[in-house]
């Protein structure tokens, strides 16, 4: 099986030495002493160090998101020779780890850091053929949508050096966007461009940016205007320098800010004109080998497109099976669908759509983590230091935004991990799935597995910090799960709604594989979340949406939680009393993100030295 992972860009571009897979080692009969392989070791990780802090320098925005201040006032470099340099080194890299590098005389981890980082090396040297294959400006994510939510979330200001960056990031933009620009056309140009529904919701939030002072006579300020002006508040110094600070702010806006995104607006509008309605991969140069190597990437497995639609049409039915016996549980009178408009309809299931009813949701979702933390050591041996707290999604993309997400805490704690609750449509969060979701997007769910990644002291940053979307989302997904064996979802409408969590990701494997390989267009595979699903119909369109534009990622979930449950049965089955669900939480989490296959040979590793620890293992 070949170990292979999705790269996905929604907050940063940077090489993809940061996310790895698999590969066989070579047998030495070579007996190396204690010292030798300590030394070896040593070596090649202060090569990864050197190699991470080499890509670190060259993005200043994940310098940001580290925490790391050094090029605070500057944007990422979005030219096509920078992408041409970045892959030159990445085959360099892999030169120098076939060719200078004893891999047998390392010791065990470190040749798990050897594996992954070679495998990824080889899989981003052969997919290079692929790097136009995105749409670098979509409804979901892309730098027009991400200057903001980085300038608000990530650029914090504690004195006046940070300000003055600000305003010089607010003064790079313009230059940015030229270089976004380059690369949408350079897209175009090879055949790679958006469906046609993607524009308006493009420009609508390249728009909203540009509202309130100054770009308009408007009593109320723009969303960074507002923001800068509000971090300035805690600065010790002069009310002439603040206002100053907030004048350049402002000149910066009109002078750079403004018209870039009103190049970008401009040449949206252009392009919608020449866009289609086609929606999957299918429609791109080679597009049926893009999209079975991104499936592969994104499960780390070699499941075929026909297998996870099939594995989907699966879950789908078990699932339905499972709701109706809550269903009757309840003692609704009517069919499954009837069931799903019920749950869709009344009003005891939503908050009320105003801001107190807002205001109540995200209290309550608050109460769920706290809940959950206090129940950690049920779970886990090891808890992250960081903490995590629960906010709404900002305005100015809330009605673009997905309904839920995690974002992970700052390295040196400076900022804490945070679940995103999206109030724009209280009608698509339901009070049935505020549980799985909290638990997903936070605690035990994505807070547990990225904080305490960042956190391990024994592997490379670029593990620490990588990631495998089957993984980190399987995770996600299995922590939706794990608390209903805890006794949890107490209110059968809960463990309705944790079903209902479960049944959108078994959907998600068919029309994904609908959508990029069966032809079917936007609005079957919206009627098939519809006709399949309790989830609002503005929930069926965002997700349709999500996978025409991120072909695959949407797959990883299901793979991922599935194959976690199922190396956690033999585990217990092999082990009986000898099971520690806390142990076994440690050994899927402790090595940072691993593709699939890695993390089943780890449990079974464990699972070995557990019997030999009982005697039940023979040392022949």
């Amino acid at each position: 099986m070949r170990n292979i992972i999705f790269k996905t860009t929604i907050y940063f571009t940077i090489l993809a030495f940061l996310v790895l897979g698999c590969k066989e080692e070579v047998k030495d009969k070579t007996i190396y002493s204690p010292e030798e392989m300590a030394s070896a070791s040593k070596a090649l990780n202060d090569w990864f160090q050197e190699q991470w802090d080499a890509e670190i320098a060259l993005s200043p925005m994940f310098q940001t998101y580290l925490g790391d201040k050094t090029d605070y006032d500057k944007w990422d470099d979005l030219s096509k020779e920078k992408e041409e340099a970045g892959h030159e080194r990445t085959k360099a890299r892999l030169q120098f780890l076939k060719d200078s590098v004893n891999y047998n005389a390392l010791d065990e981890a470190t040749k798990l850091s050897y594996k992954l980082a070679l495998q990824q090396m080889e899989d981003d040297i052969a997919d290079y053929q692929y790097r136009l294959y995105n749409y670098p400006v979509n409804q979901m994510f892309g730098m027009h949508s991400q200057v903001p939510s980085f300038l608000i979330n990530m650029h914090q200001i504690t004195d006046k050096s940070d300000a003055e960056a600000y305003i010089s990031r607010l003064n790079g933009v313009n230059s940015m966007f030229d270089q976004l620009i380059v690369n949408l056309k350079e897209r175009e140009e090879a055949g790679i461009m958006p469906p046609k529904f993607v524009f308006p919701r493009a420009i609508e939030s390249s728009s909203n940016i540009l509202k309130g002072k100054p770009f308009e006579n408007s009593g109320e300020k723009s969303t960074l205007l507002a923001d800068f002006t509000s971090k300035l508040e805690n600065l010790d110094i002069s009310k002439e320098e603040k206002e100053a600070l907030i004048a350049d702010a402002e000149k910066a806006m009109i002078v750079s800010l403004k018209p870039a995104y009103g190049k970008l607006t401009a040449f949206l509008e252009g392009q919608s004109e020449r866009a289609t309605t086609d929606q999957g991969a299918w429609k791109f140069p080679n597009g049926e080998a893009y999209y079975n190597n991104a499936l592969a990437r994104t499960t780390t497995t070699d499941m075929t497109s026909d297998d996870i639609h099939e594995l989907g049409l699966t879950e789908v039915k078990r699932i339905h099976a499972e709701m109706n016996a809550i269903k009757e549980k309840v003692g609704f009178k009517g069919t499954l669908q009837e069931f799903f408009t019920f749950m869709k309809v009344d009003k005891q299931f939503y908050y009320p759509d105003t801001k107190e009813g807002r205001e109540e949701y995200m209290k309550t979702a608050t109460m769920l983590i706290d809940s959950m933390k206090g129940r950690l050591d049920e779970l886990f041996l090891r808890k992250p230091k960081a903490d995590m707290i629960v906010k709404a999604v900002e305005p100015f993309r809330e009605k673009s935004a997905g309904k839920a997400f995690y974002q992970a805490p700052a390295l040196d704690g400076s900022r804490p991990g945070t679940y995103y609750a999206n109030m724009y449509d209280i009608m698509a969060m339901p009070k049935y799935q505020m549980e799985a979701l909290a638990y997903h997007e936070g605690i035990p769910g994505h807070h547990m597995e990225r904080a305490m990644s960042q956190e391990l002291t024994d592997i490379p940053m670029f593990r620490k910090m990588g990631g495998y979307t089957a993984y980190t989302e399987g995770w996600g997904l299995y922590t939706e799960f794990l608390p209903k064996e805890m006794g949890m979802y107490s209110d059968p409408y809960s463990d309705f709604g944790r079903l209902a969590m479960e049944l959108w990701r078994a959907c998600r494997l068919v029309v994904d594989t609908g959508i990029h390989t069966k032809k079917w267009t936007r609005e079957e595979g919206i009627k098939y979340y519809v006709d399949n699903t309790p989830n609002a119909e503005s929930d069926a369109i965002k997700m349709v949406e999500r996978h025409i534009v991120m072909p695959s990622q949407a797959t990883a979930y299901k793979v991922g939680m599935n194959k976690i449950l199922e190396v956690r049965e033999d585990a217990k089955t092999k082990l009986g009393d000898k099971f520690d669900i806390r142990e076994f939480h440690g050994v899927v989490l402790d090595n940072g993100a691993v593709p699939l296959n890695v993390l089943e040979d780890m449990v079974d590793e464990w699972v070995t030295m557990k019997l030999n620890d009982r005697g039940e293992i023979s040392d022949k």
